[in-house]
């Protein structure tokens, strides 16, 4: 896969608040899936199962299993990949725009 389809999986992964939601629940450990069905009532498992699958082929999970349980860890690294790509550009140009504003205005 090319790094602009990867981005882009990660985006797909990214636009639903449910994975985004999932995300977070992994964010300070990893979780069986079984877990995450419990978190996520209001889904059930065969749909709990549909969005960690989308997350997992963006590269934003690795499941791994042990015995019988399917452990979920989060994986930041796409997430920095877009930041270092499209966030951190932006914001720094932002952040000179705003300072000769700054420096135009106070003088």
């Amino acid at each position: 896969m090319s790094s602009e389809s990867d981005d882009e999986a990660v985006f797909r992964a990214l636009a639903n608040g449910k994975r985004r939601q999932m995300l977070d629940a992994l964010k300070d450990e990893p979780r069986t899936t079984g877990a995450l069905c419990e978190r996520f009532r209001e889904m059930d498992r065969c749909t709990v199962m549909q969005h960690l699958k989308v997350l997992e082929e963006a590269g934003l999970i690795i499941a791994r299993r042990e015995g019988r349980e399917r452990w979920n860890h989060m994986n930041a690294l796409p997430i920095q990949r877009i930041h270092d790509r499209w966030i951190s550009q932006y914001a720094g140009h932002a952040m000179s725009v705003l300072s000769a504003l700054k420096d135009e205005l106070g003088e």
